[in-house]
């Protein structure tokens, strides 16, 4: 995607979600937080959009959902190790529920082209949400019915809705890469 589409979905996204936190470090302290892994393509655009809304505290790019102890980027993009790119999100569920944030994860991807994410092909981009406890869990496969039902997407949703397994955080050049380098690629946008 080219920077100035880049620069359209984080405006919609931001103009969407007004009065978002100041830029900077968010307080945890005190502060009940959940956590939240999805996948759905490259993480740098995931994060991007993600980390705007009001309510997430922190975000981390990483690799989930595979086979291989402490995974690096060049053997996640062989597709070999059975991992997704995936982000993880810590926020405070007082003021951003789960479901908002499922919501969203399904506005800005799309969920009906299994292992591909635009340019990006592969299992490593594939469409999950990897919930943690039951009521995560209901509320994933709630999220996908919801998706389906809102006639967004014409073909069925193949987002693959599975436990949280281990989260390995990506190697420091990945985190908030698109802040480190602005117009850089994502495939990522708010689809209304």
């Amino acid at each position: 995607m080219k920077a100035a589409a880049l620069c359209l979905a984080l405006c919609l996204c931001q103009g969407a979600y007004a009065g978002a936190p100041a830029k900077g470090k968010k307080k945890m302290e005190n502060t009940k937080t959940e956590t939240a892994v999805l996948a759905g393509g490259c993480f740098w655009g995931m994060q991007e959009i993600l980390r705007a809304l009001p309510g997430v505290l922190k975000t981390t790019v990483g690799y989930t959902g595979g086979r291989t102890e402490r995974p690096t980027y060049e053997q996640v993009k062989t597709g070999s190790t059975g991992h997704a790119e995936s982000i993880e999100i810590v926020f405070d569920p007082a003021r951003l529920s789960y479901g908002a944030i499922l919501d969203m994860f399904f506005k800005m991807h799309d969920p009906t082209t299994p292992n591909r994410q635009g340019n990006d092909i592969g299992s490593q981009y594939r469409s999950a949400i990897f919930y943690r406890g039951e009521a995560q869990h209901k509320e994933a496969l709630a999220a996908v019915k919801r998706a389906q039902a809102s006639g967004r997407w014409k073909r069925p949703i193949t987002t693959e809705v599975a436990p949280e397994g281990k989260f390995w955080p990506a190697e420091e050049y990945h985190q908030d890469y698109l802040k480190k380098h602005p117009g850089g690629y994502t495939c990522h946008y708010i689809r209304d």
